[in-house]
C-alpha cells in the first residue's frame, strides 16, 4: 500500500505530514510527502525518514512575493491576485503531483485550496482514493462557526445564520477558484464541476487538531473525523549555548512568529515588554527575521529549534497562533500570548483565552505596552496552573490514529 501526502504551505503545514508519514511507515505503508522543496523541509522530512517529492516550487520566497504584491492592493485586486495564482498553482501542482503519485493507491491533501484541487484532479485521473485534511475546525462547514472571509468577498453585515453564510461560501469559492479548477479540467478533457468546494472537500475530511484545543462538535454539513494533532517526536538536543543560557537564570519568555511577516519592531516590542517584568528572552528569528536589539546578556537568539524541548523550560510563549506552535506550547504546559495575524490564528488565540492558558493579543501589531498587558495575564499563577492541567489532556497519538484510519479506509475500498 502506498499513500501520497500532499501540501503546499509553511512549516506548520509540512511538519504534521512528516509525522503522519512516519506513522504510516510504522504500520508498513509506503508513504511519501509532496511539499515545497525548501531546504529546511527536505531536512525535516529526512529526519522523519519520509521521502520528499517536491511540489511545484519552494514556498519561502513565493510567500514573500505574494505578501508584497498584496500588501497595498485593494480587496478587489487581492481577489484577482488569488484567482490568478490559483490557476498557476492548480496547473503546476497537478504536474508535480502526477509524478509524485506514481504507484500510489491514495492521496491525502492539506494546505492551499488550489493545491488540494490539483491533488483531487490527480486522484480522479488515476482512479486513486482521495481525502482532504485540515488542521483547524473553522475551515469546515458547520452551523457552529462562520466561514473564512476572503478579499473582495466580505460576509454580509448582520447575517448571523451560519448555514446561510456557508451557502454563500460556495459561491465565493466558485468565484475565486472555479475558473482555475474548471479551466484545468477542460485542458484534461473533463467536464466542469458546479461546486468546487464540494469537489475539493470530497466525501470525508480528516481534522488533524487536538480535541481539547480545537473541539469539533460535529456538523450535518460535512462528514469529518477528528484524530488529534499530528506531532512529530523531536529528540534533538538543544544547542549548548542555549542550554547554558537557560541554566544561567530564571525561565525566559520565548518569542517567535514563524513564517508570518509581522511588523519589524515586533521583536523589539516583545523584548521591552519582557524586560519590564524582569524576565529574559529567547527570540526565534523565523521567516519574520526578528533580531536582537542590543548585546545585553538577557536575550538569546535562535534559529530552527526543538520546540518540544525548549517550551518545557520557558515561562511563557509569545507567538503568532499557528496550529502547530499552539499545540506544542499547550503540550509543554507553557502559558501563551498569541498575536494572531491571518487565517486560523485568531481562532487559536481565542481558544487559548477561553481555556485560560494564556491571552489573545488585541490586534496583529504588538507594542511593548500591549504585550506587557497580555503577558500579565499569561504569567499569572492561575494561567500557569491551568496550562499545566491542560497539558495532560493534549493527545500525542493523532498521527497514529490517522494512519490507522487511512489504512482501514483503503482496506475497505479495496475489497
Amino acid at each position: 500500500m502506498r499513500i501520497l501526502l500532499s501540501t503546499y504551505g509553511s512549516r506548520g503545514d509540512v511538519e504534521p505530514l512528516a509525522a503522519l508519514g512516519a506513522a504510516l511507515q510504522a504500520h508498513g505503508v509506503e508513504a511519501r510527502v509532496s511539499a515545497p522543496g525548501d531546504e529546511e523541509f527536505g531536512a525535516l522530512l529526512a529526519r522523519a525518514g519520509v521521502p520528499l517529492a517536491p511540489a511545484f516550487a519552494p514556498v519561502r520566497e513565493w510567500a514573500k512575493e505574494m505578501i508584497n504584491r498584496s500588501r497595498s492592493a485593494s480587496p478587489e485586486d487581492r481577489a484577482r491576485l488569488i484567482s490568478g495564482q490559483a490557476a498557476e498553482i492548480v496547473a503546476r501542482q497537478y504536474a508535480a503531483l502526477s509524478a509524485a503519485a506514481e504507484g500510489c493507491d491514495a492521496v491525502v491533501a492539506f494546505g492551499l485550496f488550489p493545491s488540494c484541487a490539483a491533488a483531487r484532479l490527480v486522484a480522479e485521473q488515476r482512479g486513486m482514493r482521495y481525502m482532504l485534511g485540515t488542521f483547524c475546525p473553522i475551515w469546515l462547514p458547520s452551523p457552529h462557526n462562520r466561514p473564512h472571509e476572503y478579499p473582495g468577498h466580505p460576509l454580509p453585515a448582520g447575517v448571523t445564520d451560519n448555514r446561510l453564510l456557508w451557502e454563500m461560501d460556495i459561491r465565493t469559492k466558485n468565484a475565486l477558484f472555479g475558473e482555475a479548477i474548471n479551466g484545468h479540467r477542460a485542458s484534461l478533457g473533463l467536464s466542469p464541476v458546479q461546486d468546487v468546494r464540494d469537489y475539493v472537500y470530497g466525501d470525508r475530511v480528516l481534522l488533524a487538531c487536538d480535541p481539547t484545543l480545537g473541539p469539533w462538535p460535529g456538523s450535518d454539513l460535512i462528514d469529518a473525523v477528528q484524530t488529534g494533532a499530528f506531532i512529530l517526536p523531536d529528540e534533538r538536543p538543544l544547542p549548548d549555548g542555549l542550554k547554558a543560557f537557560l541554566d544561567a537564570g530564571p525561565r525566559p519568555v520565548y518569542v517567535g512568529f514563524g513564517s508570518i511577516a509581522v511588523a519589524r519592531d515586533a521583536g523589539a516590542a516583545a523584548i521591552d515588554a519582557i524586560r519590564a517584568k524582569g524576565l529574559r528572552t529567547v527570540l526565534a528569528h523565523g521567516w519574520a527575521e526578528l533580531g536582537l536589539i542590543d548585546d545585553r546578556d538577557d536575550c538569546f537568539a535562535v534559529g530552527e529549534i526543538n520546540q518540544q524541548a525548549l517550551f518545557g523550560r520557558v515561562a511563557a510563549v509569545i507567538h503568532h497562533g499557528g496550529a502547530g506552535t499552539t499545540a506544542a506550547a499547550a503540550q509543554a504546559g507553557a502559558p501563551q500570548v498569541i498575536v494572531p495575524q491571518i487565517g486560523d490564528q485568531p481562532y487559536w488565540a481565542r481558544r487559548a483565552a477561553e481555556l485560560g492558558i494564556g491571552a489573545a493579543h488585541d490586534g496583529p501589531v504588538p507594542t511593548a505596552r500591549s504585550l506587557s498587558e497580555a503577558l500579565e495575564t499569561a504569567l499569572a499563577p492561575e494561567a500557569g496552573a491551568r496550562a499545566s492541567s491542560i497539558a495532560g489532556r493534549i493527545r500525542t497519538d493523532g498521527a497514529g490514529a490517522a494512519a490507522r484510519l487511512l489504512i482501514e479506509l483503503l482496506d475497505r475500498t479495496s475489497r
